[in-house]
């Protein structure tokens, strides 16, 4: 069975590297942490995720652009953002599961699991109530 591969857009070095440890240690392959949307996207055009973890806020600006690409590639993202979801966000960021930081580990894996096996999420979204 092959890993997921996970790419984290993630500035705050801690957070990022606590993210990265959580999901090697939940299964998940990381790509990298990228700490600015010129990483990413640089990244981005020679390589590809399964799924993304993206920050709102970045030292570079918005993640918007990480997700417009995301977006075309057809790869599932969540934001993990320590800002609360708005309904007048950017078109690329609606439509998208948005966790507000700090959430446990299992919510993170829950909704990280529902985008590789959607079936999967909503079983384990069931059994949480």
């Amino acid at each position: 069975m092959t890993q997921t591969r996970c790419m984290i857009v993630e500035d705050q070095a801690l957070i990022g590297m606590s993210l990265e440890a959580f999901l090697e240690d939940a299964g998940f392959e990381v790509a990298g942490v990228f700490m600015s949307n010129a990483q990413a996207l640089q990244w981005l055009e020679g390589d590809l995720p399964d799924i993304a973890v993206l920050d709102v806020m970045i030292k570079d600006g918005t993640s918007v652009a990480v997700a417009q690409v995301l977006k075309r590639l057809g790869v599932p993202f969540i934001v993990y953002s320590g800002l609360p979801s708005r309904t007048e966000c950017p078109v690329e960021l609606q439509d998208v599961p948005w966790l507000e930081k700090p959430v446990s580990r299992e919510t993170l894996v829950g909704v990280l699991d529902g985008l590789t096996d959607p079936k999967e999420g909503q079983l384990d979204a069931l059994q949480s109530f």
